[in-house]
């Protein structure tokens, strides 16, 4: 198995004895360009995500979308690796390729319970995405009730 499957699948050991033979793979984007930081938070691998930061992995590397490992979470929803990434300080401002922050993802999924980690991290309600569009402009699109309050 190779060493992004094996964070895929939640395989700590492999990775563990992967990234000891071979260190460059702590930071070597896969085919697709996601960093394995990227992958093992997107995959829900909190302790694949706490292996790779305590061996000093870049908290707010990007792939090739622009993403860091917090805005993929924000999508996915998983608020226990939100925290771990905010411990290691994510920058919650980020933004990517098409503009969208960590609060612009999790308002855009419904993550009430992740806007608020982010917002009391410091997350700016004013970024604007490539279309111009807020947090709030996304939680009113969506009809999200709870968030609009939030952002508002």
């Amino acid at each position: 198995m190779d060493f992004f499957q094996s964070i895929r699948q939640g395989d700590l050991a492999g990775v563990k004895a992967m990234a000891t033979t071979e260190s460059s793979l702590l930071t070597r984007p896969d085919a697709r360009g996601f960093t394995p930081l990227v992958l093992a938070t997107y995959s829900d691998q909190i302790e694949i995500a706490r292996f790779l930061l305590s061996r000093g992995v870049d908290v707010n590397a990007i792939d090739a979308a622009g993403n860091t490992a917090l805005m993929g979470v924000c999508f996915k929803g998983n608020a226990e690796i939100v925290e771990l990434l905010l411990e290691h300080g994510a920058d919650v401002n980020i933004q990517n390729k098409q503009g969208a922050s960590a609060l612009i993802y999790a308002t855009t999924f419904g993550q009430v319970e992740i806007a608020k980690l982010l917002l009391d991290a410091g997350a700016d309600k004013q970024l604007k995405d490539n279309k111009g569009n807020t947090a709030l402009t996304h939680a009113q699109a969506h009809g999200a009730e709870a968030l609009v309050k939030l952002l508002a």
